[in-house]
């Protein structure tokens, strides 16, 4: 579902404000509008924009997990951890913690989903 927020930051990116925060912005509305797909793909250059961005890892990881890529989410939780870490953005890198280990808990339980693809 494409919501009129959405289609005015879609609009702003067609118009060459390409940057971080827009960035982030279209993946949390996307992911808000259940479209975890179309949020992975903003929320990754976010952080290719801003490899420092940990709320943008944080969102990335969701964002594959609620697209059915546990394996790469675990990824992207871990960068951010280490990025939230080096920041000292301590609240942020304690969550990502908490979320690895959902994932890592779950691979443990059910080693297929660590394969599944959205």
């Amino acid at each position: 579902m494409i919501t009129p927020i959405i289609q005015s930051f879609e609009k702003m990116l067609a118009g060459g404000n390409d940057n971080t925060l827009l960035r982030f912005s279209l993946g949390s509305e996307y992911l808000k509008a259940s479209d975890p797909a179309s949020a992975v793909n903003h929320l990754k250059q976010a952080v290719v924009l801003d490899q420092k961005y940990s709320a943008a890892w944080k969102l990335l990881g969701r964002a594959l997990v609620e697209s059915g890529q546990p394996a790469d989410a675990l990824v992207a939780y871990r960068e951010g951890i280490a990025v939230a870490e080096a920041k000292g953005d301590k609240q942020a890198a304690k969550e990502m913690i908490v979320y690895a280990r959902r994932i890592e808990k779950s691979v443990q339980e059910d080693p297929d989903r660590s394969h599944e693809n959205g």
